[in-house]
């Protein structure tokens, strides 16, 4: 892993495989760099440099207690700067909410590959004060129930899936991603409608969902392509319940680039 010094002194860390012209893999909730591998791996065997990045507050990262979307944006423009000083972007999840709003801050982005974005425009928002709430689950020292409040309520997990989650080997390793669901809270509740400059974003942009996933990621990504007419919006059947396929998601991107 190499390190980049975002805009404001913290410490973002990430890493590259293969070459050719580079994409900058974002995750979601919960996902560190190691998790995006497989798909790394597919987009250097496609012929790209895949670069993946521990996102503030996870991982190898840096982390300030009072970051905000834009510090985000911050840390993927830190990125960008640091392998050559532009990159397509392939964002999944929230990390695709955040690359669409990077490319809105002036991030220099040359091509978006946005994978079935939460975008909730309007309806069935979670409340407005979530962000705040886990802050101070995660300043009290109960950094558990900040992960299953965000995964209930910022996510819309039933809760006896949640509830499995807890009870499951894999649970510890989300407690200490605790803060960053901070910072998803205050990115999705900041443009849970996609402003006009995120709509008329310059670069290219393709959109991505499986066939079979939740029903608001079906809904989110196709208005997001009714308001984004000169996007294209492509359906992956390889990609199931919100788990895009690395191969096929790599041949997707490859092609347009």
């Amino acid at each position: 892993m190499e390190t980049t010094t975002s805009a404001d002194g913290t410490a973002i860390c990430f890493g590259h495989v293969g070459d050719g012209p580079p994409v900058v893999i974002v995750g979601g909730a919960f996902s560190l760099a190691a998790d995006a591998g497989r798909l790394a791996a597919a987009l250097a065997d496609a012929g790209s440099r895949a670069v993946t990045v521990d996102r503030r507050g996870r991982g190898s990262s840096g982390d300030k207690r009072d970051s905000q979307p834009a510090d985000e944006a911050a840390d993927l423009a830190a990125v960008i700067e640091a392998i050559g000083g532009q990159a397509a972007v392939l964002g999944h999840s929230s990390g695709a909410v955040l690359a669409l709003y990077a490319a809105s801050q002036g991030v220099p982005i040359t091509a978006l590959f946005l994978s079935e974005p939460p975008f909730r425009f309007g309806e069935d928002e979670p409340g407005p004060e979530l962000a705040d709430r886990l802050q101070r689950l995660v300043d009290d020292g109960r950094s558990e129930d900040a992960v299953v409040t965000f995964q209930l309520e910022g996510v819309g997990l039933p809760r006896d899936m949640v509830a499995g989650i807890r009870q499951s080997e894999h649970f510890a390793a989300l407690v200490p991603l605790a803060q960053s669901t901070v910072y998803d809270a205050r990115l999705t509740a900041q443009v849970s409608t996609p402003s006009s400059e995120m709509l008329t974003v310059t670069a290219p942009v393709t959109i991505l969902r499986g066939e079979q996933t939740f029903p608001l990621l079906v809904t989110a990504a196709d208005r997001l392509s009714e308001a984004m007419p000169d996007a294209e919006l492509v359906i992956v059947p390889e990609s199931v319940m919100h788990r895009p396929d690395p191969v096929a998601t790599a041949r997707i991107v490859r092609e347009r680039l």
